[in-house]
Protein backbone atom coordinates (compact mmCIF):
# COMPACT_ATOMS: atom_id res chain seq x y z
CA UNK A 1 0.00 0.00 0.00
CA UNK A 2 1.55 3.23 -1.27
CA UNK A 3 0.80 5.66 1.28
CA UNK A 4 2.62 8.60 -0.07
CA UNK A 5 1.55 7.63 -3.65
CA UNK A 6 1.84 11.09 -5.91
CA UNK A 7 3.10 13.26 -2.66
CA UNK A 8 6.23 15.37 -3.19
CA UNK A 9 8.33 15.84 0.04
CA UNK A 10 11.45 17.39 1.73
CA UNK A 11 13.73 15.87 4.08
CA UNK A 12 16.67 17.91 5.81
CA UNK A 13 20.03 16.41 6.98
CA UNK A 14 19.06 13.29 4.68
CA UNK A 15 22.20 11.61 3.98
CA UNK A 16 22.58 8.98 7.26
CA UNK A 17 21.08 8.37 10.11
CA UNK A 18 17.33 9.00 11.02
CA UNK A 19 16.95 11.37 8.12
CA UNK A 20 18.30 8.86 5.54
CA UNK A 21 15.60 6.55 7.03
CA UNK A 22 12.50 8.64 6.31
CA UNK A 23 14.10 9.49 2.88
CA UNK A 24 13.93 5.65 2.04
CA UNK A 25 10.68 5.10 3.69
CA UNK A 26 8.82 7.78 1.80
CA UNK A 27 10.62 6.58 -1.30
CA UNK A 28 9.25 2.99 -0.88
CA UNK A 29 5.49 4.57 -0.29
CA UNK A 30 5.35 6.19 -3.46
CA UNK A 31 7.01 9.78 -2.60
CA UNK A 32 9.31 11.70 -5.18
CA UNK A 33 11.63 12.59 -2.18
CA UNK A 34 14.45 15.56 -2.17
CA UNK A 35 16.77 15.87 1.05
CA UNK A 36 19.82 18.49 1.69
CA UNK A 37 22.82 17.79 2.92
CA UNK A 38 26.33 20.09 4.19
CA UNK A 39 28.78 18.77 3.08
CA UNK A 40 29.84 15.95 0.66
CA UNK A 41 28.41 16.75 -2.59
CA UNK A 42 29.72 13.40 -4.16
CA UNK A 43 28.75 11.41 -1.66
CA UNK A 44 24.94 13.29 -1.06
CA UNK A 45 24.39 13.13 -5.12
CA UNK A 46 25.56 8.87 -5.59
CA UNK A 47 23.21 8.15 -2.82
CA UNK A 48 20.47 10.00 -4.73
CA UNK A 49 20.67 8.31 -7.56
CA UNK A 50 20.94 5.18 -5.92
CA UNK A 51 17.68 5.51 -4.25
CA UNK A 52 16.00 6.84 -7.53
CA UNK A 53 17.19 4.06 -9.26
CA UNK A 54 16.12 1.37 -6.80
CA UNK A 55 12.24 2.98 -6.27
CA UNK A 56 11.60 3.96 -9.65
CA UNK A 57 10.96 7.73 -7.61
CA UNK A 58 12.49 11.24 -8.48
CA UNK A 59 14.91 11.74 -5.76
CA UNK A 60 17.09 15.19 -5.47
CA UNK A 61 19.93 16.29 -3.38
CA UNK A 62 20.71 19.80 -2.34
CA UNK A 63 23.31 21.43 -0.57
CA UNK A 64 22.03 23.62 2.21
CA UNK A 65 22.35 25.08 5.45
CA UNK A 66 19.15 25.13 6.70
CA UNK A 67 20.13 27.68 9.65
CA UNK A 68 20.64 30.29 6.92
CA UNK A 69 17.09 31.87 6.08
CA UNK A 70 17.92 32.72 2.33
CA UNK A 71 19.62 29.31 1.99
CA UNK A 72 16.49 27.51 3.11
CA UNK A 73 14.13 29.88 0.70
CA UNK A 74 16.49 28.83 -2.28
CA UNK A 75 16.07 25.26 -0.96
CA UNK A 76 12.33 25.03 -1.27
CA UNK A 77 11.77 27.14 -4.49
CA UNK A 78 14.91 24.56 -5.72
CA UNK A 79 12.32 21.58 -4.97
CA UNK A 80 9.26 23.39 -6.45
CA UNK A 81 10.46 23.83 -9.40
CA UNK A 82 11.77 20.63 -9.62
CA UNK A 83 8.99 18.52 -8.66
CA UNK A 84 6.07 21.45 -9.40
CA UNK A 85 4.80 21.27 -5.66
CA UNK A 86 5.68 20.22 -2.04
CA UNK A 87 3.57 18.31 -0.04
CA UNK A 88 5.34 17.34 2.80
CA UNK A 89 7.93 18.92 4.81
CA UNK A 90 10.31 16.96 7.24
CA UNK A 91 12.75 19.20 9.64
CA UNK A 92 15.27 16.56 10.52
CA UNK A 93 18.34 18.74 10.05
CA UNK A 94 20.07 18.51 14.15
CA UNK A 95 23.20 18.50 15.52
CA UNK A 96 24.70 17.99 19.22
CA UNK A 97 27.24 19.90 21.13
CA UNK A 98 27.00 18.36 24.37
CA UNK A 99 28.73 20.00 27.68
CA UNK A 100 28.04 20.54 31.35
CA UNK A 101 26.40 24.36 31.34
CA UNK A 102 29.49 25.54 33.45
CA UNK A 103 31.59 24.46 30.39
CA UNK A 104 29.30 24.69 27.74
CA UNK A 105 30.71 28.01 25.51
CA UNK A 106 28.20 30.96 23.64
CA UNK A 107 29.63 29.06 20.25
CA UNK A 108 28.43 26.16 21.45
CA UNK A 109 24.77 27.54 22.04
CA UNK A 110 24.41 29.28 19.63
CA UNK A 111 25.37 26.37 16.80
CA UNK A 112 22.33 24.07 18.23
CA UNK A 113 20.00 26.74 18.18
CA UNK A 114 20.66 27.71 14.82
CA UNK A 115 20.55 24.00 13.15
CA UNK A 116 17.74 22.36 15.55
CA UNK A 117 15.39 25.14 15.90
CA UNK A 118 15.59 28.42 13.83
CA UNK A 119 15.92 25.92 10.85
CA UNK A 120 12.85 24.65 11.80
CA UNK A 121 11.48 28.60 11.20
CA UNK A 122 13.72 28.80 8.20
CA UNK A 123 12.25 25.80 6.37
CA UNK A 124 8.72 25.83 7.49
CA UNK A 125 8.62 29.80 6.57
CA UNK A 126 10.18 28.94 2.97
CA UNK A 127 7.27 26.08 2.30
CA UNK A 128 4.28 28.17 3.16
CA UNK A 129 3.16 30.12 0.40
CA UNK A 130 3.38 26.81 -1.86
CA UNK A 131 1.53 25.28 0.68
CA UNK A 132 -1.02 28.28 1.13
CA UNK A 133 -1.67 28.04 -2.54
CA UNK A 134 -2.08 24.54 -2.35
CA UNK A 135 -4.37 24.43 0.78
CA UNK A 136 -2.50 21.51 1.82
CA UNK A 137 -0.01 20.41 3.17
CA UNK A 138 2.20 18.39 6.27
CA UNK A 139 4.91 19.45 8.18
CA UNK A 140 7.10 17.21 10.43
CA UNK A 141 9.32 18.39 12.95
CA UNK A 142 11.82 16.34 14.36
CA UNK A 143 11.89 17.17 18.22
CA UNK A 144 13.74 14.34 21.08
CA UNK A 145 12.48 13.19 24.48
CA UNK A 146 15.06 15.39 25.53
CA UNK A 147 12.79 18.36 24.52
CA UNK A 148 10.57 17.04 26.98
CA UNK A 149 12.34 15.70 29.96
CA UNK A 150 15.55 17.74 29.70
CA UNK A 151 18.95 16.21 30.39
CA UNK A 152 22.35 17.05 31.99
CA UNK A 153 24.66 17.89 29.75
CA UNK A 154 22.36 18.54 26.82
CA UNK A 155 21.01 22.52 27.81
CA UNK A 156 21.62 23.41 24.78
CA UNK A 157 20.07 20.71 22.43
CA UNK A 158 17.07 20.26 25.28
CA UNK A 159 16.22 23.75 24.69
CA UNK A 160 16.00 23.56 20.76
CA UNK A 161 14.32 20.24 21.09
CA UNK A 162 11.72 21.92 23.73
CA UNK A 163 11.44 25.37 21.47
CA UNK A 164 11.05 22.87 18.16
CA UNK A 165 7.74 21.45 20.54
CA UNK A 166 6.29 25.23 20.98
CA UNK A 167 6.85 26.10 17.12
CA UNK A 168 4.91 22.81 16.16
CA UNK A 169 2.22 23.77 18.18
CA UNK A 170 1.39 27.07 17.09
CA UNK A 171 1.99 26.65 13.84
CA UNK A 172 -0.78 24.17 13.88
CA UNK A 173 -2.84 25.90 15.83
CA UNK A 174 -2.42 29.09 12.47
CA UNK A 175 -2.50 27.07 9.46
CA UNK A 176 -4.94 24.29 10.55
CA UNK A 177 -8.11 26.55 8.96
CA UNK A 178 -5.78 25.91 5.67
CA UNK A 179 -5.51 22.21 5.79
CA UNK A 180 -1.61 22.71 6.85
CA UNK A 181 -1.05 20.07 10.05
CA UNK A 182 2.32 20.67 11.83
CA UNK A 183 3.24 17.51 14.30
CA UNK A 184 5.92 16.39 16.13
CA UNK A 185 8.27 13.51 16.34
CA UNK A 186 10.21 12.71 19.90
CA UNK A 187 12.53 9.89 19.43
CA UNK A 188 14.07 8.13 22.66
CA UNK A 189 17.34 6.20 22.01
CA UNK A 190 17.55 5.56 18.60
CA UNK A 191 20.58 3.14 17.57
CA UNK A 192 22.36 4.76 14.83
CA UNK A 193 25.91 5.09 12.96
CA UNK A 194 27.14 7.20 15.89
CA UNK A 195 25.93 4.94 18.24
CA UNK A 196 27.91 2.21 17.14
CA UNK A 197 30.82 3.63 17.71
CA UNK A 198 30.07 3.50 21.61
CA UNK A 199 30.99 0.81 23.81
CA UNK A 200 28.45 -1.85 23.78
CA UNK A 201 28.19 -2.22 27.87
CA UNK A 202 26.76 1.29 28.12
CA UNK A 203 24.74 1.17 25.04
CA UNK A 204 23.33 -2.26 26.56
CA UNK A 205 23.08 -0.40 29.74
CA UNK A 206 21.11 2.04 27.77
CA UNK A 207 19.02 -0.61 26.43
CA UNK A 208 17.51 -2.22 29.79
CA UNK A 209 16.34 0.87 30.96
CA UNK A 210 13.91 1.10 28.29
CA UNK A 211 10.47 -0.67 28.87
CA UNK A 212 11.12 -2.66 25.23
CA UNK A 213 14.26 -3.98 26.05
CA UNK A 214 16.03 -2.30 22.92
CA UNK A 215 16.86 0.79 21.11
CA UNK A 216 15.17 2.29 18.62
CA UNK A 217 15.77 2.07 14.81
CA UNK A 218 15.77 4.75 12.04
CA UNK A 219 13.11 2.45 10.65
CA UNK A 220 11.05 2.75 13.54
CA UNK A 221 10.98 6.53 13.47
CA UNK A 222 10.22 6.82 9.68
CA UNK A 223 7.22 4.83 9.76
CA UNK A 224 5.88 7.46 12.37
CA UNK A 225 6.97 10.32 9.85
CA UNK A 226 5.18 8.14 7.03
CA UNK A 227 1.62 8.32 9.26
CA UNK A 228 2.09 11.95 10.12
CA UNK A 229 3.08 12.66 6.30
CA UNK A 230 0.27 10.75 4.94
CA UNK A 231 -3.48 10.90 5.03
CA UNK A 232 -3.63 8.36 7.37
CA UNK A 233 -3.04 11.39 10.08
CA UNK A 234 -5.52 14.03 7.77
CA UNK A 235 -7.29 15.26 11.49
CA UNK A 236 -3.85 14.78 13.50
CA UNK A 237 -2.09 18.35 13.86
CA UNK A 238 -0.58 19.92 16.68
CA UNK A 239 1.18 16.89 18.43
CA UNK A 240 4.32 15.24 19.69
CA UNK A 241 4.66 11.58 19.05
CA UNK A 242 7.31 9.87 21.18
CA UNK A 243 8.78 7.02 19.49
CA UNK A 244 10.91 5.73 22.44
CA UNK A 245 10.14 2.27 23.50
CA UNK A 246 8.12 3.85 26.66
CA UNK A 247 11.27 5.03 28.10
CA UNK A 248 9.22 8.45 28.85
CA UNK A 249 6.06 6.62 30.01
Amino acid sequence: MALLQGKKALVTGGTRGIGKGIVERFLEEGADVAFTYVSSPEKANALAEELGAKHGRKVLAIQSNAGDFNSAQATVDQVVEAFGGLDILVNNAGITKDQLLMRMSEADFDAVIATNLKSVFNMTKAVLRTMLKQRSGSIVNMSSVVGVKGNAGQANYAASKAGVIGFTKSTALELGSRNIRCNAVAPGFIETEMTGALDEKTVQGWREAIPMKRGGTPVDVANACVFLASDLSGYVTGQTLHVCGGMLT
